[in-house]
């Protein structure tokens, strides 16, 4: 029997994690051959089959899913090792891989990068801003930030901000159609939302926040997309105030119908000691607390911070 080895083991959560060699190679920088010998070297090393090799995939045998808790277990260890050796008089150093949600992603956090580059030029930073939910257990993310507060798991959550929605429409659109003054006329116009079985969020449920009998014409799987969907006419659409405002061809239709959302800072219990995950952690807060409740609310309903800086609530009823 060969000697058991940790590179191979996370070698296996790589392909684990992703499903296909040649993405999880890629993932981890190496090429997908070394990957293969690694994956066949536990295998022996074990004694059993951790995976049947298919033509769509790598499929996880019962051996393979027995498995997955003692490695992510000792990777977990790994990295608590590995962070009591971060120096904080040597500055951040390393990767951080942050994952958000695309409007959070692109509209707020892009443009505050630069900022993080100046303070800490040596850390590497990772911005994934897709419509999906991260898994700080399977190492997805390093930090995430979420609409939902996570339920479960070994996670610490703080609330960033509070941020409203609002009905749009493009002028050019609002020009071919009558006046739009109430909210039982809202059924009668086209609407862009979300593909149902794509809400990787029960929070993206707008529509039905507003009235029961809407139903989207175009539907489309992310926000930014949707917005540009609104742009182009294709109909009304529930947009942020924080992304729309920034479009002249949007018009915000019947301003006392609004939602209301949160953004929630996730990390995991592991990253508790890791330096750079809690350096950039505090700095994504402080941002948030340094742009003002005015950008992520309309102005003339930007309510005042609480005393501390932290969490901007909206005094108003939910819905």
């Amino acid at each position: 029997m060969n000697k058991f080895d940790w590179n191979d083991l996370q070698a296996f959560l790589a392909v684990v994690r992703a499903g296909r060699l040649t993405v999880a190679a890629r993932r981890i920088g190496i090429d997908h051959s070394t990957l293969s010998r690694r994956i066949a070297g536990l295998e022996e090393s074990l004694g059993v089959a951790l995976f049947d090799r298919r033509s769509a995939g790598y499929a996880l045998t019962v051996e393979g899913e027995r498995l997955i808790p003692e490695a992510e277990a000792m990777e977990s260890l790994a990295v608590r090792i590995h962070a009591r050796q971060d120096d904080p008089a040597q500055g951040l150093t390393g990767s951080i891989r942050i994952g958000t949600p695309e409007a959070w992603g692109t509209y707020f956090l892009a443009p505050q990068l630069s900022l993080l580059a100046q303070r800490h030029p040596e850390l590497e930073v990772e911005l994934i801003a897709n419509p999906r939910m991260f898994s700080l257990s399977k190492r997805e993310a390093d930090i995430a930030v979420s609409m939902t507060r996570p339920e479960q798991g070994r996670l610490y959550a703080r609330r960033l901000n509070d941020y409203e929605l609002g009905i749009y429409a493009a002028r050019d659109y609002l020009r071919r159609k009558p006046a739009i003054n109430e909210k039982s006329q809202l059924e009668a116009h086209p609407w862009v939302g979300y593909v149902e079985d794509l809400m990787w969020s029960r929070e993206l449920d707008y529509l039905s926040e507003i009235s029961p009998a809407l139903r989207p014409r175009m539907r489309i799987s992310n926000i930014i997309s949707q917005m540009a969907a609104v742009v182009g006419g294709a109909g009304l659409g529930v947009l942020p105030c924080f992304m729309a405002r920034r479009e002249k061809k949007l018009v915000r239709l019947l301003p006392q119908v609004k939602l209301h959302r949160s953004y929630w800072l996730i990390t995991h219990a592991d990253a508790r000691d890791i330096l750079r995950v809690n350096v950039v952690a505090d700095f994504i807060a402080e941002r948030v607390a340094a742009e003002g409740v005015s950008f992520w609310l309309d102005d003339e309903n930007a309510l005042a911070t609480d005393e501390t800086g932290g969490a901007m609530m909206s005094k108003r009823k939910r819905g």
